[in-house]
């Protein structure tokens, strides 16, 4: 029966008693040679000198064949280059009417290179996700396994981590079963058919490495009638809520219209914060992550969660400037704080009741009023003119 001379991936077609490739199956260097003989059985009755090699489904040359004797035909590689394919490149010897007679998958690469970049987290001290990078270029041209190992530091057996489907490449999870207040030691081993490296071992402990849920019930609110603020509010991630740890937040959150996010680093382990300075009239996309700063007493800083899913609100629209009013030019700004200054410590003589203490809260109700008095003004002009 004839067979299609066209195989995907590759394939190993050997038959002692009919016909035979050796070596079978060879891995070797880039660069390097081979010579390959194919034998057939008498009983075929076919001869050496009717045979012909094909490499990846193409017909390699008459000139690099050697007829050994009757029944065996050699062939002769020069220089390899890296394998096509990482499942090896097909070598067959055909009869001369195109049956395939043998086959044998040639390896050619490089042996790995140690892995880098090893790095872990631990979400919610439950688990244990490790991602790596391959050594070099990462092109060893050959199928590579990466094994993940890891052990307790200074007594336990070694393991090997065993779910590497998580959607991306050089990773594994580790889902349970794991020692708190002991460091484990982890590394990373690849191997092909040309040889095996490791990593650096990696000496961490769990509670290092904790990262958690992004923070739950973000809500983004406005702050009276001020026109440049933001109220943020949001509750510790819930997973952690059992953990005696300190958290660490971050806040980021851009205009409508806008890529470009800003971060408000200073948040500290409170869990509300005031956005200032914002243009009025506009929305505010708002987002917010945590860090698990020193879970059960670790030295370490955590690994910070992913952000919050957006949270959407608007500020104020201003009335202040009115059709045909220009925002203030730079040399006219000193004498429009030092104005405003005198406005605010009057109207606290006022109305603070006796009260010395100047709070932000108080420079608020200030800022409220003095919106609500333009609004009355704006709203006189435009009667007198109309």
């Amino acid at each position: 029966m004839k067979v299609n001379t066209r195989i995907r991936g590759c394939l190993s077609i050997t038959s002692p008693e009919f016909a035979a490739i050796y070596p079978l199956d060879p891995a070797l260097p880039i660069g390097a040679s081979l010579t390959a003989t194919c034998t057939v059985s008498s009983e075929l009755g076919l001869e050496a000198r009717t045979l012909y090699w094909t490499l990846n489904s193409k017909r390699l040359p008459s000139e690099n064949y050697t007829v050994l004797n009757r029944t065996a035909l050699t062939v002769s590689l020069q220089r390899l280059n890296g394998s096509r394919q990482q499942s090896g490149d097909n070598l067959v010897c055909h009869s001369a009417d195109g049956h395939i007679l043998a086959g044998s998958c040639v390896y050619v690469g490089m042996p790995p290179e140690k892995p880098v970049n090893l790095s872990c987290w631990s979400r919610n001290t439950k688990d244990l996700t490790c991602r790596w990078m391959p050594g070099g270029n990462g092109e060893s041209f050959l199928r590579t396994k990466y094994t993940l190992k890891y052990k307790l530091r200074w007594y336990g057996h070694e393991k090997e981590c065993e779910d590497y489907n998580l959607g991306e490449p050089y990773s594994c999870y580790i889902p349970r079963d794991l020692a708190l207040f002991t460091p484990y030691e982890i590394w990373v081993e690849a191997s092909n058919q040309l040889g095996a490296a490791g990593s650096d071992v990696t000496i961490l402990d769990v509670l290092d490495v904790v990262t958690t849920d992004p923070p739950s019930d973000v809500q983004v609110s406005r702050v009276g009638e001020l026109e440049d603020q933001l109220s943020v509010r949001w509750s510790t991630p819930p997973a952690l809520k059992d953990f005696l740890f300190q958290a660490k937040y971050q806040i980021r959150y851009r205009v409508e219209d806008s890529s470009e996010w800003k971060v408000v680093d200073d948040v500290g382990n409170q869990t509300s914060c005031r956005l200032a300075g914002l243009k009025s009239g506009t929305v505010y996309f708002v987002q917010v992550r945590c860090n698990p700063v020193g879970i059960y007493g670790s030295k370490k800083a955590g690994i910070w969660s992913d952000w919050s899913n957006p949270t959407a609100a608007s500020t104020p629209r201003s009335d202040r400037l009115g059709a045909g009013v220009c925002d203030p030019k730079a040399g006219e700004q000193n004498s429009t704080l030092r104005r405003e200054l005198k406005q605010f410590f009057g109207w606290v003589r006022k109305h603070a009741y006796g009260c010395t203490g100047l709070s932000i809260k108080l420079y608020d109700q200030w800022r409220v009023w003095l919106q609500k008095s333009h609004k009355t003004r704006n709203q006189i002009l435009q009667g007198d003119k109309s």
